[in-house]
């Protein structure tokens, strides 16, 4: 533990950037919800999740590729505004079909992001402590992760699939906000 406080500035901005970022992102069993709360059969409902992994395989490499061309900070800003856009059809689907497109958008912003924060992390972790440095982003964001779901869960509970997905949207806007005011490319 006492090898964390050892890690840069840069590191500990990184990390809060990645924590803001998942707070906006609730587990994905929220999509499979959503599908089945437009209508969608029980038995076809993991089709959104094969979408979803689909699109993030497919985009996966290509963003890789962007943010080696473009910068990790347009890259990251692209898949914030995939999953505002995601969140919006899911607070706004009355149907399968919008479901399985948001799902499509949601698999675009994990292509677009997920790597780029390992990046990121690597770039502002010593050698000597970058194993330290994975460790202690994956703590920080599992545990954003865990907050997320729990406050979409009651979101859910007490407004409704809409007031869900629109915080998270609201949430990840303000994740983009926050990138904005990131220094590094």
């Amino acid at each position: 533990w006492r090898h964390l406080w050892h890690l840069p500035r840069a590191y500990w901005t990184v990390v809060g950037l990645g924590v803001i970022f998942t707070l906006a992102r609730y587990s994905e069993a929220f999509l499979l919800l959503r599908a089945h709360d437009v209508g969608l059969n029980i038995g076809l409902v993991p089709l959104v999740m094969i979408t979803m992994n689909v699109a993030y395989a497919t985009l996966a490499y290509p963003a890789g590729v962007a943010a080696d061309r473009i910068g990790t900070k347009r890259l990251l800003l692209a898949g914030i505004a995939a999953l505002v856009l995601a969140d919006l059809l899911l607070a706004s689907a009355s149907g399968p079909t919008v479901v399985f497109l948001a799902a499509l958008l949601w698999g675009a912003h994990l292509a677009a992001t997920q790597g780029i924060f390992a990046k990121m992390i690597a770039q502002t972790a010593p050698a000597k402590l970058r194993g330290t440095a994975f460790g202690g982003f994956n703590l920080l964001t599992g545990f954003a992760l865990l907050a997320a779901s729990a406050l979409a869960g009651w979101l859910w509970s007490t407004g409704g699939a809409e007031a869900a997905f629109v915080a998270g949207a609201v949430l990840a806007a303000g994740a983009g906000a926050a990138l904005m005011r990131y220094g590094r490319e």
